[in-house]
This record gives structure tokens, sequence and C-alpha cells, in this order.
């Protein structure tokens, strides 16, 4: 728990700081994204304004556990590819890595980060949409933001376990949506967890055994063709 929840530590000031800029920011930001409301009458442009920014938080905070998850994990690799292998370890024989030789694995590492990294992106957009729809939009933002976002940090901390037994970011995908309830009901929780000021540090470790226990499971099931 303390090897991991270093890195954690040290990326989360960062963030800390990155979401205090959102924050203070939301009011100018709300005012650009919405400039077809600058002519219409108040309450309604300032209620637009405050949807538009509520939308921004939502979209924002998706993005940041997002890549809060991604950059802790490439700070701290070493300590969390020791929780993972000690977890591997307690519940049976620890896979060995697959020899790909450095370029290639550089790579193919490369390539799987931008791929989760697009798709946020992407999502974070849609999140960001939704949220602009008066009364309805901002709960649709907060649930489709904990329910893609769960699933894309439930594919990047299998990371760990798939990756070591040669299976592509694809073949990931897959089994993950062969136990989808099991993998959302993970992924959301430790999205929710991220939310919580300070939590991240203490949640980051246990995601990382929690990911290893669940990857262990899904390959334990029935492969998908």
């Amino acid at each position: 728990m303390l090897l991991g929840a270093l890195p954690a530590f040290i990326v989360g000031l960062v963030y800390v700081a990155a979401v205090l800029l959102l924050v203070f920011n939301l009011e100018p930001v709300a005012r650009v994204i919405t400039p077809f409301a600058s002519g219409w009458d108040d309450p309604w442009r300032a209620g637009m304004r405050v949807v538009a920014a509520a939308a921004i938080l939502a979209a924002g905070l998706f993005v940041l556990a997002y890549t809060f998850v991604a950059v802790t994990l490439l700070a701290g690799d070493p300590f969390y590819e020791r929780i993972w292998k000690r977890v591997e370890s307690d519940l049976g024989e620890a896979p060995s890595a697959v020899k790909r030789g450095l370029v290639r694995s550089v790579l193919r590492s490369v390539t799987d980060a931008l791929r989760l990294f697009l798709l946020a992106v992407l999502v974070g957009l849609v999140v960001l949409a939704c949220g602009l729809i008066p009364a309805v939009g901002q709960l649709g933002a907060i649930v489709l933001g904990a329910l893609f976002g769960g699933w894309i940090l439930t594919l990047e901390l299998t990371g760990f376990a798939f990756d070591a037994r040669g299976f592509t970011l694809t073949k990931r995908r897959r089994m993950l949506s062969h136990h989808r309830a099991r993998s959302l009901g993970f992924g959301v929780l430790t999205y929710l967890l991220f939310l919580i000021p300070g939590a991240a540090v203490i949640v980051m470790p246990a995601a990382v055994a929690g990911a290893a226990m669940l990857a262990r499971h899904v390959l334990a099931g029935p492969t998908p063709k």
C-alpha cells in the first residue's frame, strides 16, 4: 500500500491543482461554449451558463479521472508491477512477461495508451454534449461518465495481467465484455472513489490489486470467440 501510494500522491498533487483550475474557470469557459446565449435575457442566459458549467465539470472530471490512472501507472510502473506480481503470486503462479523486444513492447504500449486516450476524449465530448441538455442532461452526464469512465479504467488497470499473458487490447476488451457486470462493477466503483478528494492515494494501489484479481477471474472463465 505504501509503495503504491507514493506515485499516486505525487501525481495527485498535480491533479488537485488541475481540478481547482477547472473549477475557478468554469464561468468563462461556459461563456465561450455558449455564445448563442449572449443575447438572451436573464434568467435564461444565467440558467444556460449554469447548465454548461455543470456539463464542463462532469466531462472534465471524467477525463481527469482517466488520465490520472494512466499517468500514475506510467509514473509508478515499477511499484504497481510489483503489487500486481505479489497479488498474482498470492493467488497462484504469476505469469512470466511475454518477450517481444524493447521496441515492439514500447510501440504496443504507446499504441494501446493512445487508443484508450482517444476513447476517453470522445466519451468526454459525449458527456459534455449530454450535459448541455437542460434538466435531465446533468444526471445523464453523471451516469454516462461513471459507466464509460469505469469501463475505460477497467481496461487500463487490467493491462498488467493481460499484457503479461500476451493478450492484445482488443482481446482484453472482448474478454472483459464477456464478464461485463463484474468488470463494470469494479470500474465504476473505482471511478467514483477517485472523485473523492484525497482518496486516490489509497484507492490506486488497491485498484491495481483488485484488477489483478478481476483479470484472473476473467481468464479462468470461458474464452469468448
